[in-house]
């Protein structure tokens, strides 16, 4: 009996060695995949500076080549301006001298006639050197000025490039009135949600959350890459992100509020404070706090494993968060929150992603 009992716990720490070094050999293959992240993320990210680099090099060298080119018109000009001045000046010192001979002259012969030869080289010089004469050519300079202008527009339509890259993957997000609180109004296109005191009259289903002020869209995406804004401007308190269909929805569990399971995620403001959320963990966004954004923007990419929050006017880095590989379908969640004290009454508004511009 005692060598039966000794072969069951040695055959039972055989099985624990060899799953201990299961889990030691993951998690080297997880610390090589972090390393290959980080590896490959700091080549994109140095591909990408010395682009920036280039794009630096060219308008500086665009930039000296312009200004050389107006310091040379100028400088030119400045040339015959000097050149009628030193004629000008050459001719009052001959003036002078003629003032001078004609005081000695009249003195011994008075009467003397005036010197032709002087009045007509006075009335040459006086017409040759007439600033009017001399113009800068100001139609072409403003063209020029336009042209730098075109390409500042050109250059601001273009970036933040994360803006142009996000907005192709913009996509559309209806609401679906059969999922929100009964506290909520959902508009008749289901592309915003306003928070009211009076409890609405609203048919009870299973996909409606009863206690946590959230509504949810109607369609949602397992794979590729999607982006959407809310507006959010003159709110004081509101949340919205991402979830599994399978967000609980009934009741006062935690787990109801968005990104406090493990299958949502979200970013909450309130009174001029953000935290990101997932899996019930508060990340306190300390390099936003105090800003308000009238736009929030919301990344997801399915292969990635990948959902990022952005302040969208000027596509500012809010959190990322990674889950690795989605297990499910992702639904748009948002929650305009309760009326904080009469502040917080505007609507959470869906915009237009593609057409968007952000603020510089």
């Amino acid at each position: 009996m005692k060598t039966q009992s000794h072969e069951v716990l040695v055959k039972q720490q055989e099985y624990l060695s060899r799953q201990r070094d299961a889990i030691a050999y993951r998690m080297k293959k997880l610390s090589a995949k972090q390393v290959d992240v980080n590896k490959k993320t700091n080549v994109l990210k140095e591909k990408i500076k010395k682009k920036y680099a280039d794009m630096k090099r060219v308008l500086d060298e665009d930039l000296s080549i312009t200004l050389t080119q107006l310091e040379m018109e100028t400088e030119a000009t400045e040339r015959i301006i000097e050149e009628h001045i030193e004629s000008c000046y050459a001719l009052t010192q001959h003036i002078d001298q003629q003032i001078s001979e004609l005081s000695t002259s009249q003195q011994k012969q008075p009467g003397q006639d005036k010197d032709t030869e002087t009045e007509e080289r006075i009335s040459a010089t006086l017409k040759h050197t007439d600033p009017e004469l001399i113009h800068m050519d100001e139609f072409k300079n403003e063209q020029l000025l336009s042209l730098t202008i075109n390409l500042l527009l050109f250059i601001r339509s273009q970036v933040p490039v994360t803006k142009k890259l996000f907005q192709s993957y913009a996509s559309e997000v209806v609401l679906d009135p059969n999922s929100a609180h009964p506290k909520l109004i959902v508009s008749p296109e289901g592309d915003s949600v306003t928070y009211t005191d009076t409890w609405q009259e609203v048919p009870e289903n299973a996909a409606r959350f009863d206690t946590t002020l959230n509504a949810v869209s109607r369609e949602g995406f397992r794979e590729g890459r999607h982006y959407w804004e809310v507006l959010v401007d003159g709110k004081t308190y509101w949340e919205l992100g991402l979830t599994y269909p399978s967000i609980p929805r009934k009741g006062s569990e935690e787990h109801c509020w968005l990104g406090r399971g493990a299958d949502s995620w979200c970013v909450e403001y309130f009174n001029g404070w953000y935290n990101a959320w997932h899996r019930g963990a508060a990340h306190e966004l300390t390099h936003v706090q105090g800003r308000a954004f009238q736009r929030i923007g919301v990344f997801s990419s399915a292969p990635g494993g990948l959902v990022c929050f952005l302040g969208a006017e000027t596509m500012t880095p809010l959190y990322c968060f990674c889950t690795g590989t989605f297990t499910d379908r992702l639904l748009q969640a948002v929650c305009p929150g309760h009326d904080n004290q009469g502040t917080n009454w505007k609507p959470l508004e869906i915009v237009d992603a593609s057409r968007s511009r952000p603020t510089l």
